[in-house]
């Protein structure tokens, strides 16, 4: 709405359990509709959906079928050959060549990082890029965080059920399970993604994702070696 989205008609879909709350939309009432395998997206331009991956996967056909473009903030389809990878401002050209109808959007560190990168690499390409990101609660729980904070300030042991470890007055460099190769999932997305995005396979990546105690704002440092020495100027 702030961005003044063109917007014919706003359709809001949800679960079972989310189906007939009411979201107000430019001074109009819509009300939620239940997911289903039917022909709701029929006349639909463009499909928004941040519903995990496993939601996104099985109804992906559904949604796509009368040709909607499903743009999905989920990491069901980023790394399929024949779904795109797009941050705007680094590759928004690839948007257009979306064969399935599917358009994907990456991981947060990695829409972040990308963006910075994009200057650089379009002086002289980047062959090689160390970073250590530093991630905020938001992206796994806020309220676990809260509590654990008020937990240990009544003299009580910290509740963990979201995060690895009490990240209440702590750091954990564990986000997302850990691959064979000893990086997790997480520090993985952010290797794979930034090739795909940059259209450079044969970059070096090398990620290190911390979770840190703050409610939002993800943060990160970034060590990038270029093909060509670059100067301020």
């Amino acid at each position: 709405d702030e961005q003044n989205f063109p917007v014919d008609e706003l359709l809001l879909f949800g679960s079972k359990r989310s189906a007939g709350r009411t979201y107000k939309f430019r001074g109009k009432d819509s009300a939620v509709r239940e997911l289903c395998h039917n022909d709701d997206f029929k006349g639909v331009d463009i499909a928004f959906t941040s519903a995990g991956a496993g939601t996104s996967k099985e109804f992906a056909e559904t949604i796509t079928k009368y040709g909607a473009t499903m743009i999905d903030n989920s990491s069901a389809f980023r790394m399929d050959d024949d779904v795109p990878l797009v941050v705007p401002e680094v590759n928004g050209d690839d948007a257009f060549n979306a064969p399935r109808h599917i358009i994907a959007n990456p991981n947060c560190t990695t829409i972040q990082m990308v963006v910075a990168l994009k200057p650089i690499n379009d002086l002289s390409p980047i062959s090689r890029v160390h970073v250590a990101t530093y991630q905020a609660a938001s992206g796994a729980g806020m309220d676990e965080l809260v509590n654990q904070y008020a937990e240990l300030g009544a003299g009580k042991d910290a509740t963990v059920e979201k995060f690895a470890y009490q990240l209440a007055y702590n750091v954990i460099p564990h986000i997302d399970v850990f691959q064979d190769n000893g990086y997790t999932k997480e520090e993985m997305k952010m290797y794979n993604e930034t090739k795909k995005i940059m259209h450079a396979p044969k970059l070096d990546v090398s990620a290190m994702c911390v979770r840190v105690p703050v409610m939002r704002a993800h943060s990160e440092a970034i060590w990038v070696e270029t093909e060509r020495p670059i100067s301020v100027d």
